[in-house]
């Protein structure tokens, strides 16, 4: 009876969602724009800053917040950036995939520039002109270009929208409806509805991320290092826990204007301070910190690695674990927060 039951709400979901051609549309349509959108208008090689990796061991916050003092022969360069790395390895892998001009280790009087990138050269010169001290070591490799960096970034979003709306707002709406009354009624469990409508939600975002990530692929061949099943593995557990989330913001609320409201509280700080759009490596280190409150950035995190870095399963496996871990929390207490009708009822 138990698999009866919940077959039967996950296939009334499923009908819903597909009958609902304006969502669906927004699903499919809405990152294949984007995607588009930051590869024609915003993937150009043109800077107007050089990105300078330093790496020393970082001893306090204060250190952060005066970066330009890190190399002091580039302090008095306004337009040179310096960024901070106690990773040298993380820091090279940006030099080689030009996401920095040049990396630089002080203590060790050295510097990588990588000798097909024209910016590296520029910013080796500037170094080069203020100390002759540092010592020179060549690296290559393969340009990663914004629209590779932006596209889990764009599919995280569309994956963050679509698990915390279709599951915590349309629950709202089910409990102002009265739909949720009608079916507290029925031998239908608390338990059976919640997963049926997160499995629901969960393989739906799964099979849209896939057509728009071969769609996309298809047109711009994005650099892909790691394995598409642990990429794949990823998707699973930020839908999972983003749908958890959903479920924990609709767990008793009855109006769609406060649902609302408390989903764009959640998402949109989400989507400014995960990385999506722009990288977090030269921000200040308490927003930094901040970031990691969120799932969307565990997410992204190890998304990046596997594709960009080539990152294995035990590479990103503090992401994996803090996503189970929020998502067991977010059921939890959703689950037990939960009510059919609302108002603690």
């Amino acid at each position: 009876m138990f698999w009866k039951r919940f077959l039967g709400v996950l296939t009334a979901r499923n009908l819903e969602f597909w009958r609902d051609k304006e969502s669906l549309s927004w699903n499919l349509i809405f990152p294949l724009v984007l995607v588009a959108a930051f590869a024609f208008l915003f993937d150009s090689d043109d800077r107007t800053i050089v990105t300078v990796g330093v790496v020393q061991e970082i001893q306090d916050e204060g250190q952060l917040e005066s970066n330009n003092a890190l190399v002091p022969e580039l302090a008095s360069l306004a337009f040179v950036e310096q960024v901070p790395y106690e990773n040298r390895d993380q820091a090279l892998r940006r030099l080689q995939q030009h996401q920095l001009d040049l990396v630089i280790a002080p203590d060790e009087q050295r510097y990588w520039l990588n000798e097909s990138s024209p910016g590296s050269a520029l910013a080796a010169e500037l170094l080069s002109a203020r100390s002759d001290a540092y010592a020179q070591e060549v690296l290559t490799g393969q340009a990663l270009r914004y629209v590779d960096w932006v596209l889990p970034g764009i599919l995280a979003m569309n994956l963050m929208f679509s698990c915390l709306y279709g599951v915590g707002y349309v629950i709202v709406r089910y409990r102002k409806n009265s739909v949720l009354k009608r079916l507290q009624a029925t031998p239908l469990s608390a338990f059976e509805f919640l997963l049926a409508q997160v499995v629901s939600r969960v393989w739906l975002v799964l099979a849209t991320l896939i057509v728009v990530y071969l769609i996309c692929n298809a047109i711009f061949s994005f650099v892909m290092e790691g394995s598409y099943l642990l990429l794949i593995l990823l998707a699973f557990l930020g839908a999972l826990c983003m749908a958890a989330l959903g479920l924990l913001i609709a767990a008793r609320t009855r109006s769609e204007e406060l649902s609302r409201g408390l989903l764009d509280f959640i998402a949109w700080p989400m989507l400014l301070l995960s990385g999506v759009w722009f990288s977090l490596d030269g921000s200040p280190d308490w927003v930094q910190q901040f970031a990691q409150i969120f799932p969307l950035t565990h997410l992204l995190d190890a998304a990046r690695a596997v594709m960009f870095d080539g990152a294995g399963f035990a590479e990103i496996l503090p992401q994996i674990i803090v996503l189970i871990a929020m998502t067991f929390v977010f059921l939890v207490v959703g689950a037990r927060l939960f009510r059919w009708v609302g108002d603690g009822r």
